[in-house]
């Protein structure tokens, strides 16, 4: 292993720790069931066979195969999996506790919170009090089961990145659920993962990418010509590269703000989609709740990003498009034109399976100075703010588009939480 120099690179104490399919588990003890060996399935909409599956237990995953991004229909009917629907409001509580107890080994600077069900912790800081990272790691399983009743996994590294490499690829997959990578051992542990999208960074087009240059495996890649792999693959090259080594040079606690802020709107919806007026409302639903929180932030964007998947796989995939405003803007009426525009212009009939609204380029919106050839949109403007106003107080429902009612998908989801249901039946 003398091709890299390790000391170049820092050596930290860092878990990445995951909750055992959260949905799911968080359902079952609900419902006072062990969440190893209860059968349940979170579902979108019960009512769809089209439903997407967000989380399934283990037991459901092993004997039936069912995983996120399966659907309703794939569920056998005579099976004991219970289907239940999500309570987005729920898991989010339920995170918030568990955020709690790694708060209780490290601060907040060395925890980052990576997604709903998975953080990583920099306990370099804490071993002094509370022991290596294995004893620390085996304390924050104990004390997540004994108060929450969840099963959480954990992957122990000398950095962040063979933290997430040894959960996903050891510590997820049986007791005690927890897994030590560390520099020395990356030829028996990073080298071994097959396939190349199983390693952390590698998606399916840089899968295909490697084995075009006739690299098949990370050991393979770990001992690539780094200048060859960056001339190839650009700068991913040369952290491929790297990572092939398991090495990461970032620390938690030296976080990087985000180069660019955005506001975006995403929805996979339950059907086709063939009407044009019915995508069409869609689309001004979604800049709506986009533009709502531009204007309750007091921002603007510049430009807005409008994407469109098709399912039916003989057609292309779909399009995104990238919409300048004529200056910086808020306003739904607007917003939803120029997207609306766009969309007449690119669409050809094909059945349209999600919308993507992000608008980006955001500025503050400073000083309403309307000039003079826009004076009219003034009116735009005013009724944006009734609008915000009797949905602050009243609920969203209180006021909507009528094409909401035929085609839309507004109502449906005005109470949802995080895009999911967000109360309790």
């Amino acid at each position: 292993m003398g091709l890299v120099d390790f000391s170049r690179f820092p050596r930290r104490s860092v878990l990445c720790v995951d909750v055992k399919s959260f949905f799911a588990s968080v359902e079952a003890v609900r419902r006072g069931l062990d969440p190893l060996e209860a059968y349940i399935a979170v579902v979108s909409d019960v009512r769809r066979t089209g439903a997407i599956i967000l989380a399934s237990s283990p037991r459901v995953k092993l004997e039936y195969n069912i995983k996120t991004g399966n659907r309703l229909f794939e569920i056998p009917k005579r099976s004991p999996i219970m289907v239940v629907e999500p309570n987005m409001a729920l898991y989010i509580n339920v995170n918030q506790a568990i955020q709690n107890i790694f708060r209780r080994f490290v601060t907040d600077e060395d925890l980052h919170v990576y997604s709903i069900d998975e953080s990583i912790l920099d306990v370099t800081a804490s071993l002094n009090l509370f022991g290596p990272a294995e004893a620390i790691a085996e304390t924050i399983l104990k004390l997540v089961k004994d108060e929450l009743g969840l099963i959480v996994t954990v992957g122990i590294g000398d950095n962040p990145l063979l933290a997430k490499l040894a959960l996903d690829n050891e510590a997820k997959k049986r007791p005690p659920w927890i897994a030590k990578w560390t520099y020395e051992t990356v030829p028996e542990t990073v080298w071994k993962i097959q396939p190349l999208t199983a390693f952390w960074g590698i998606s399916r087009g840089y899968d295909q990418k490697l084995k075009r240059m006739g690299i098949y495996t990370i050991e393979g890649l770990a001992h690539a010509n780094p200048v060859w792999l960056q001339k190839t693959l650009g700068v991913m090259g040369l952290q491929l590269y790297y990572h092939a080594w398991g090495l990461d040079a970032s620390i938690i606690s030296q976080k990087e703000p985000p180069k660019s802020k955005s506001y975006s709107k995403n929805q996979i919806l339950m059907r086709d989609y063939y009407v044009r007026a019915e995508i069409l409302m869609i689309i001004k639903e979604m800049v709506g709740d986009v533009c709502t929180r531009l204007r309750k932030h007091q921002e603007k964007c510049q430009e807005v990003y409008l994407g469109i998947g098709y399912s039916d796989r003989n057609f292309k995939l779909g399009f995104t498009a990238r919409i300048k405003l004529v200056r910086p803007e808020h306003s739904t009426d607007i917003i939803s034109e120029a997207a609306r525009q766009e969309f007449i212009k690119r669409w050809q009939g094909e059945p349209v399976r999600s919308v993507n609204i992000t608008a980006g380029k955001i500025v503050s919106q400073g000083h309403e100075q309307l000039e003079l050839f826009f004076e009219g949109e003034e009116k735009n403007h005013a009724i944006d703010r009734v609008v915000d106003d009797l949905r602050k107080r009243f609920g969203k429902k209180t006021i909507f588009y009528a094409g909401s009612m035929a085609g839309g998908t507004f109502l449906e989801r005005a109470d949802y939480v995080g895009g999911h249901k967000g109360k309790s039946e």
